[in-house]
């Protein structure tokens, strides 16, 4: 993701002290504790005029659910939302913030798209990804059945419910197949641990790989 965005001009920072958005907390039920992490969140990234990221479970977590957190802490208000009008997920910032998409990279596979359940209906990206897949050079981009399904993660959902969220990632994959797919292509690192490690598990010829890779291949 650095590489990209310096390629499209950008002078990048990265925080090595930064850490979590405080979203598999929140989702757990532990709102005190996030609140600590997502308070640590917002003093890591004050001041930078853009915040990206490669996944847009978080943006969207940050975007969502943090002003939520701190309605009675108006010592926060202000920053955070400053913070939800600086954060993008790459492809969203590539494309709408600085209309940059083409890379020139190449990568001869035939692949399909997964649209994560984060970017689709958290940040309302749908196009974005499939522009910037549009100019790679020898990417072949099959559209599978049931795209917009969810593929089974959704993070503690797949520890209580294992079994009904790997037969949605059976349906994912499988879908993917059928549509003469050899990679699965998607913004979210955590949507592709759990389709990957599925196909994986059970012998299925079938390979992930994030957005910001493909747009690296080539160089």
């Amino acid at each position: 993701m650095v590489r990209l965005l310096e390629k499209a001009g950008c002078t990048v920072s990265y925080n090595t002290n930064q850490t979590c958005c405080g979203q598999p907390a929140y989702n757990a039920g532990f709102r005190e504790e996030s609140k600590m992490v997502c308070t640590k969140f917002i003093k890591d990234f004050a001041g930078k005029d853009y915040i990206v990221a490669p996944s847009a479970s978080c943006v969207g977590f940050v975007r969502n659910y943090y002003s939520s957190m701190f309605t009675e802490d108006s010592s926060y208000r202000h920053e955070v939302k400053s913070l939800q009008g600086r954060i993008f997920e790459l492809s969203d910032f590539l494309v709408n913030v600085l209309h940059y998409t083409d890379f020139n990279a190449s990568l001869d596979i035939e692949a399909t798209y997964h649209d994560s359940c984060a970017a689709l209906r958290e940040c309302k990206l749908k196009n974005e990804p499939r522009v910037l897949l549009e100019k790679v050079a020898g990417l072949k981009l099959n559209e599978m059945q049931d795209n917009e399904t969810c593929c089974g993660f959704g993070g503690t959902f797949a520890v209580k419910f294992d079994s009904i969220s790997s037969a949605m990632a059976d349906q994912k994959v499988n879908n993917a197949i059928a549509a003469g797919a050899r990679y699965i292509i998607s913004t979210d690192l955590s949507c592709l641990m759990h389709i990957g490690s599925y196909a994986e598990k059970n012998g299925l010829d079938i390979k992930t790989m994030h957005l910001a890779d493909v747009l690296v291949s080539g160089w």
